[in-house]
């Protein structure tokens, strides 16, 4: 008998899955990242990013399938895709997994969601494409991760692993949702393999492109899930073959075994990790540094000089051009400065440390952060680079005027499974930011529909409660 191919391998895992369900704990891990993902795409949908995009939707019009993020009006769903993946990376606020350094959710929740309205999908089988997608795209995420170099070879090579692995991801979840058989399902991620792509240079040069990138991964596997339903095939060497996947983004550094080892046994799901913080993931550690500094009793008059030690890699992100870090030019622009970040931690930020006000471009231009930002002085640090990309840990030093230095190591990210976010902080998280768009008692309907999600006959309910402009009987409202 011939040996299945590795998508052939996937494509049964995700039937599989589909038949059998997932079990309630990694329902619950799902939940939890539905209901945060939805309070970040809610703020962002009243941002520039969502207009942008949304015009493009409505110039392409389309029958009305599924539910923008905060829009009352329904589109096809790979447009409903488009916008809503968009809104859900826009504030560099989505979950993330370690060490592949990718944003799963960002695009697979998105394409699930409008897939599920579309075709009327039940609550729990829309959480459980959402747990194959997800665990497909950490998965190929994790075949690009070079354990000699200990970085992502994506990310090496200037490529965003989380749109480029999310099309996979969104695919195989839409795929799902369609109700394509085994071979269908290859077919989709098949397709989705020549779909993906993402240049990850605005990180380190401006602009604002990447915040469509999840938008787009979503809008592409929605795409791809569709071809192969009306009988477009893929290669079943899409992988590993030749001029496949691996070979193509990945060439000798690949990993193929990363794509199926231990697949259905072993989740990497529940490793992926929430964030706390408003900003570039490699600024995460900084800002716990600063803070426990701050906690600590630190002067910040007394303050004569800062050093912030990350990994290697992560320099380039967080720290290069030093002059720009120092002074970031936009809101956006502060959320990849490792000096911005750590200057505003010190001087005391909002949310569950630092909050989305503390990026706007008025807090930029704060003379007391921008001081304390001239202060810092970003270094390579050995501790950190043993633990990267496993973890994105930091230790920040305070050089003061007598002389004395106060320092702060963290090596594990909070919301990571070392240090995880509890239910009730996750919640302050989706409420602070589901808030600013609509009233509290729409949030808390909001919240309630998504945790009913294990036994919901489908996702409208949940999809209709994003809109600030219904106009709902919250106590009235069903979310069984």
């Amino acid at each position: 008998m011939t040996e299945p191919t590795l998508v052939q391998t996937v494509a049964r895992f995700a039937a599989h899955t589909r038949a059998r369900g997932i079990g309630p704990e990694l329902r619950r891990d799902v939940k939890r990242r539905v209901l945060d993902l939805l309070g970040i795409a809610v703020l962002a949908s009243t941002l520039e990013p969502a207009r942008i995009v949304g015009a493009v939707v409505d110039a392409w019009g389309g029958t009305p399938r599924a539910h923008l993020i905060g829009r009352e009006a329904a589109y096809p769903a790979a447009s409903a895709a488009l916008v809503n993946g968009t809104l859900a990376h826009a504030l560099d606020f989505d979950d993330t997994h370690l060490p592949s350094v990718v944003h799963p959710s960002a695009s697979v929740i998105p394409a699930a969601l409008a897939v599920a309205e579309a075709t009327e999908a039940s609550g729990p089988a829309t959480l459980d494409a959402i747990a194959v997608g997800d665990e497909l795209t950490v998965r190929v995420g994790m075949a690009g991760y070079d354990r000699a170099l200990g970085n992502s070879v994506f990310f090496d090579k200037g490529l965003h692993a989380t749109s480029i692995a999310g099309t996979l991801g969104a695919a195989a979840a839409a795929a799902m949702l369609y109700g394509l058989d085994e071979a269908g399902i290859g077919h989709a991620i098949a397709i989705a393999a020549s779909m993906g792509a993402g240049i990850i240079e605005a990180n380190r040069a401006g602009g604002s492109v990447k915040r469509v990138h999840c938008g787009w991964a979503a809008h592409a596997g929605i795409a791809a899930a569709e071809l192969a339903r009306h009988g477009l095939t893929g290669p079943s060497t899409v992988f590993e073959g030749r001029f496949g996947f691996l070979q193509a983004y990945l060439g000798s550094a690949a990993d193929p075994g990363a794509l199926t080892r231990g697949l259905g046994q072993e989740w990497e799901l529940p490793r992926i990790v929430f964030k706390p913080y408003p900003a570039n993931h490699f600024t995460h550690a900084g800002i716990d540094a600063a803070r426990a500094l701050r906690a600590a009793g630190l002067d910040l008059a007394a303050i004569d000089a800062l050093e912030l030690g990350v990994p290697t890699p992560v320099l380039r992100t967080i720290a290069e051009p030093p002059a720009e870090k120092a002074r970031p030019a936009t809101g956006y622009a502060a959320q990849f400065s490792g000096p911005f970040t750590v200057a505003t931690a010190l001087v005391g930020g909002g949310g569950l440390g630092v909050a989305l006000e503390d990026f706007g471009d008025d807090a930029v231009r704060d003379p007391l952060k921008l001081d304390l930002a001239a202060r810092v002085r970003c270094v390579a640090d050995e501790d950190c680079d043993r633990l990267f990309p496993h973890q994105f840990p930091a230790v920040l030093r305070a050089r003061l005027r007598d002389g004395t230095v106060r320092e702060a190591r963290v090596r594990y990210n909070r919301g990571g499974p070392e240090n995880p976010l509890s239910d009730e902080e996750l919640a302050v998280k989706f409420t602070a930011n589901a808030e600013r768009v609509l009233p509290p008692g729409q949030v808390r309907a909001l919240q309630a529909a998504v945790e009913a999600l294990d036994h919901a006959a489908g996702v409208d309910a949940v999809m209709r409660l994003t809109s600030p402009r219904q106009r709902i009987d919250y106590a009235r409202t069903s979310v069984c």
